[in-house]
């Protein structure tokens, strides 16, 4: 890869400082899967009695990790488990060398960490179509076993990166009954960002209580208006997935808890608006609220539409307040829409109302918005009440000079 792209303006200015979660350990070695003089694997030990749930991309090209997980996913046990993750080689799109590279790593991880295959999660990110050097990884094992810390989440968080330009994370601490319930999360996502299931790599772990089941319900309904709602390049991955474990280690039950919902919430909308703030080339941040829709799958395909043009992420880039085009997107989209009934803000601004641009817009007051780095594009359809709120950046000549070089 030629040269590593300059951190992104819309970064965050430091790692948060995240609570350690009691029953999860971390580790990350320098394995030389692709890149050089990096930490490019990292290893999650889970302790028994843990919860696992996942949710995983529909892509009829995922990855043999991807399927190997799914087949895991589901499996109810009280031993413990562990996450192993390769940047570098998506092991996707490989045939009978990738089951056999997947299946060599999460054996190699069972026999020394005393679990079951079975319980043993992998991912791989990276480049498709390249034979997986699973014996680098596996080579490593040893050292990852004997470098396991609690502490040691930001480094796992640094070894997952391809191109993202900055670790993510992101936590939250709740009381409940007087105890404490600890999330913590981390993620990697910069390219390749049009979620069919979660986005990109996730993990989060917590010391909550809860069955797989719960679990599982409650992650994949959040997924949907996290993880789910961002698009960087309209570009879904072969290897999304997301995965969360929850030790029980504060003996906090928190089936049917709404405050512990809420906080999941706020570490699952964080690491998703971090891929986007991370989007390849990105300087804007951008959140499409459609309202007035018939129903709110039609908002969410209004809002995916406006989100993934070309044309109204370019203009935003040139920070051109080119509302024609957010009209373009909505009428190009197939979801029900009244050209006579639709208006258009951008943040206060009104800018369309009704079919027709508003008498009191001012081209500068809408160009003068645009400079901004986080922007809001509001759209009313006046047809019901369906509503949905997506997430993007913009697109400039640096995701062209990444992508361009990515194989380099």
């Amino acid at each position: 890869m030629a040269g590593t792209p300059p951190r992104s303006p819309l970064a965050p200015e430091q790692f948060p400082n995240l609570p350690q979660i009691s029953g999860v350990s971390f580790s990350s070695v320098a394995a030389g899967v692709k890149y050089q003089g990096r930490t490019d694997v990292m290893l999650a030990k889970i302790a028994p009695g843990s919860s696992v749930a996942g949710v995983f991309t529909k892509s009829s090209t995922r990855a043999a990790p991807v399927l190997d997980c799914q087949a895991k996913i589901g499996i109810d046990s009280d031993t413990g488990a562990a996450i192993i993750v390769n940047s570098g080689n998506a092991n996707a799109f490989t045939g009978k060398n990738g089951i056999e590279a997947t299946k060599a790593v999460t054996s190699a991880v069972a026999t020394a960490l005393d679990l079951p295959e079975t319980r043993v999660f992998s991912s791989s990110t990276g480049v498709i179509g390249e034979p997986l050097a699973h014996d680098r990884i596996t080579a490593k094992i040893a050292e990852l076993k004997a470098s396991l810390d609690e502490a040691a989440i930001e480094p796992a968080a640094e070894a997952i990166r391809t191109t993202d330009t900055f670790a993510k994370g992101a936590g939250a601490e709740i009381d409940v009954n007087g105890k404490t319930v600890s999330i913590a999360g981390i993620a990697k996502g910069s390219g390749m960002i049009a979620p069919d299931m979660a986005t990109m790599l996730v993990y989060i772990f917590t010391d909550a209580k809860i069955a797989r089941a719960d679990l599982q319900t409650m992650v994949s309904e959040l997924n949907e208006v996290t993880f789910n709602s961002i698009t960087v390049d309209s570009d879904t991955s072969t290897s999304d997935s997301l995965l969360i474990a929850a030790t029980g280690a504060s003996d906090v039950d928190v089936t049917n808890n709404s405050d512990f919902k809420t906080a999941l919430h706020s570490v699952m909308k964080d690491l998703a608006l971090q891929v986007v703030r991370d989007g390849e080339g990105a300087t804007k941040l951008i959140e499409i609220q459609v309202t007035g829709a018939l129903n709110d799958a039609d908002a969410r395909t209004h809002g995916l539409a406006i989100a993934n043009s070309p044309l109204v992420k370019t203009a935003i880039a040139g920070e051109d307040p080119n509302w024609g085009r957010v009209v373009m997107a909505i009428g190009k989209s197939g979801a029900h829409a009244d050209r006579d009934l639709l208006s258009i803000r951008f943040g206060g601004i009104l800018v369309a109302d009704k079919g027709w641009v508003s008498p009191d817009y001012r081209e500068d007051d809408g160009a003068a918005y645009m400079k901004n780095a986080q922007l809001e594009i509001s759209v009313n359809l006046g047809l019901g009440s369906g509503k949905s709120t997506v997430w993007t950046c913009d697109l400039t000549h640096g995701y062209i000079s990444i992508n361009a070089d990515y194989r380099s």
